[in-house]
Formats: C-alpha cells, structure tokens, sequence
C-alpha cells in the first residue's frame, strides 16, 4: 500500500482542534509517493509512549494500571507528524505508533489496546481496521514482522517471548524491560535463539550520537579508558552499559533507601561494579548521565549539556586538559522511539549487531542494580555476578 503525505489544514475535530488532513487533488498530485514497505508492523499498548505523546499534552494520570477506564487526556487526531522546532532529523515523533508509521519501509497494520477510546483513536488517525484489544490474537492474525510492546512492565516479557515465538523479526519495547531476572532472560534468550533484534526501551542512548561518542573512544581519542562515571545503575535509563566491554565481575554498593510510597525500590543509594577485564563503573550521586575518563582525556553527557569533550594537549606551560569542541552529531533532545526504530531496522539491514540499548545491555544493568541492592542490604557486602537467584527483581513506581 502506498502513503503519502499530505498538506495539513487547521479544521475544528471532535477529539479537539488542530490540524486536519484535508488532501486537495493538488496536494495529491504533488505529494511525495512513498516506496512499498518491507515490514509489517503493529503496535500493542496505546498509553503515552504507544500513542498518546503525539496527539496530546501529559496530564497527571498516575492510574491503576488494570483500570480499563483510565484517564485519556483531550485528544488531536489529526495533529501533525513533526510539531517539534528543532532542525535536520531531530524534533521527531516521540511515540512507536508515530514512528512506525512515519518510516517508508514499514507498514502499521494493527494496534491492540484494552482500552477502546485510544483504540479508536489510533485506527482514525492511521486508518486502520484491525483493531485487537487481545495482543497475543493481533500477533497471531497479523502475522508481524515489527512488535512494539508498550504494555505496562507486568506484560512486558510474556508478549515479548510470545512475539518471537510468533514470528516476529524484530521487536521493541517500552521501558522498565522487566520486573525479575528471570524476565529479562527470557525476553533476551526467547530473541537471541532466533537472531531477532530486541531494544528495549527509548532512552537517550539510543540518540546516534551515543555510537559517535563509543566510535571516538574506540578511536583512542581520550586514550585508554580508566574509569566509567554515572549517577546510579538505573537499569530503566542507564547509559554506561553501552560502553561496557566485558560482562560484570562483582558489585558494591551503600547507602539504598526502602521501597517509596510510589512503589518504587529501584536503588537510591552508591557504589562501585568491576567487569571480568577489571574496567570499573563508579556509581556517584551528583555524576553526569555518565563520564568516561581516559588517559589523554574525558569526555561527559547529560540531558542538559549534551556530550562535552576534553583532551590533553601540549601547550607552553606543559600538558593540560582543554575543552575542544564536540565532533557532529551532537545530541538534541528530544528523544523518542525513532531511534529505536532506527536501530531494530539497521539490524534488520545487517547494517548493526545489535540496538545501541538492546535487552541483552538493559538485562545487564538490571542485573547489575539489583547486585548493588543486594550489596547495601547487607552492608556494603561484594556480591559476585551473575547472580544465582533469579527470581530476584525490582519494583517500579506502580503506575508503570
């Protein structure tokens, strides 16, 4: 099926007022005839990161996660793909179903929801009939080739295993990956065994110039690598995992707190983790997203600041340490599920291993901050890894 894409008009709608696709015969005749796609993809859980981001703004609607009835805030149909300011390829869509349906080489052809408000509304706005408020049926009669998964952490793995079992080429989801390292296994396991790409979740890493910045360490351009630096393991938004080039040996942590009035009890608290090579992640509060000290350099991100980059240059006083500016691409929030998208597609080319955040590096960073829990529970005790309990797990706020 071919798409195109149209001219928009601001026309008043039933799900609010915005911009209407309201195609002229000119406009048609001089749209962009998209190429025939590759790929036919659905999408199942239609929540913010599924649907909502792209025809709303967010409201506070920290729900039950089994309340079919939950809060849908007032809704765009018809708002246009690329709303955001920001130049070249950033200011993308931020959900997968936008995502999915913006790439040539894809197909959306269905979406499952239990709730059937944002169902309707995501087959309006895609024109799309098969609608499934069962995920595992829509797999089965759709026969997909791309699974995006933005269920509540609950379901995640269990649709995950099922979509590989099913068929899937490639899949991904929505972040936490798992509640228990039983979970993360067989969502990596299930997609391992059958060469299926998995990311699992839209985090910053997955912005291309995370692979700019492991490309430039690689090259040697802060020397040898003697440190990682981060603000905690965070297995639901690590980036040091990326840079990691052998498995955990062992962990230490301090200082956790209990499990919050959220629901949370992701670790809060310090530490340290050593590779099976000896490379060491410190994990500080009040670090960056993460740091990378070498021995002719380092180089820092954050949200806010982007990467930064310094180098040991020789100058008449002696070697110092200067800031030298940052070689393209440099990150531009905002981020979303393109990126995601992008890398399962590039697997899918043979054009990557595997995604910049794939569930096999999230599985280690859930590990690993597990570890550090365990480590403070007992004061600060050296756990070794991998872990032999894995029935062991964290809990995250309870609306995820």
């Amino acid at each position: 099926m071919e798409r195109r894409h149209f001219v928009q008009t601001a026309v008043a709608t039933g799900l609010g007022t915005g911009a209407a696709v309201v195609p002229s015969n000119d406009t048609m005749a001089s749209s962009l005839v998209r190429s025939r796609p590759k790929y036919r993809a659905g999408i199942i859980g239609l929540g913010w990161m599924g649907l909502l981001y792209d025809l709303a703004e967010r409201i506070p609607d920290r729900f039950d996660i089994h309340d079919v009835n939950r809060p849908t805030p007032k809704l765009n149909v018809h708002r246009q793909f690329h709303y955001h300011t920001h130049p070249g390829n950033e200011g993308l869509p931020t959900s997968y179903a936008e995502a999915l349906w913006d790439r040539p080489e894809v197909e959306l052809v269905a979406g499952g929801e239990r709730d059937k408000q944002r169902l309707k509304v995501f087959g309006d706005r895609y024109g799309i009939e098969a609608l499934y408020t069962d995920g595992v049926e829509m797999m089965r009669k759709e026969k997909l080739d791309i699974v995006a998964i933005c269920t509540n952490t609950k379901g995640r793995a269990f649709l995950t295993v099922k979509a590989a079992e099913l068929g899937a080429k490639a899949i991904f989801t929505e972040k936490p990956m798992a509640h228990t390292l039983d979970e993360a296994d067989a969502m990596v396991r299930s997609c391992a065994d059958r060469g299926i790409p998995l990311c699992c979740g839209s985090i910053t890493t997955t912005h291309p110039s995370f692979a700019n910045a492991k490309e430039l360490v690689q090259g040697g351009i802060i020397g040898d690598v003697l440190s990682i630096e981060a603000s905690g393991p965070s297995a639901q938004h690590q980036n040091w995992s990326y840079f990691l080039e052998s498995a955990p040996a062992w962990v230490v942590g301090i200082g956790d707190s209990p499990r919050r009035k959220s629901g949370s009890d992701e670790f809060t608290g310090q530490g340290v983790m050593s590779t099976k090579d000896g490379q060491m992640v410190h994990f500080l509060k009040g670090a960056p997203g993460i740091r990378l000290s070498g021995s002719q350099g380092e180089m820092t991100f954050d949200y806010n600041n982007a990467w930064q980059l310094w180098q040991d240059v020789e100058t008449k006083g002696g070697k110092r340490r200067v800031q030298v500016s940052w070689p393209q691409p440099q990150f531009v929030p905002p981020y979303g599920a393109v990126y995601c998208l992008a890398d399962i597609l590039d697997c899918l080319e043979n054009k990557l291993d595997e995604p910049k955040n794939s569930g096999r590096r999230v599985a280690v960073a859930l590990e690993v901050e597990i570890a550090m829990k365990q480590s403070a529970k007992q004061g600060g005790k050296r756990i070794e890894l991998p872990l032999t309990d894995r029935s062991l797990g964290l809990n995250y706020d309870w609306f995820r």
